[in-house]
């Protein structure tokens, strides 16, 4: 969680600089910045991202180690 919440500070002081000095001004939330940037939050996109990638592993056949590493089991497991 640690990183996920450094890259929404991130993302939204990056959001902020873009548009401009005055939403500090006002005090706009974050949620109305997003909506008026329509930037999607930087946790969903990881997950997004992060699923993805596992799929993609899942889906390979030329018998490199990431598809045998996600369907080994142990030989001691109950």
């Amino acid at each position: 969680m640690g990183l996920i919440r450094r890259l929404r500070v991130t993302q939204r002081a990056m959001v902020r600089a873009i548009l401009g000095g005055d939403l500090y001004e006002y005090q706009i939330r974050n949620e109305e910045i997003r909506r008026r940037t329509r930037v999607t939050n930087i946790a969903q996109r990881v997950a997004k991202l992060k699923w993805q990638w596992a799929g993609h592993i899942a889906r390979r056949t030329d018998g490199r180690w990431g598809l045998k590493v996600l369907e080994w089991r142990p030989v001691n497991a109950a």
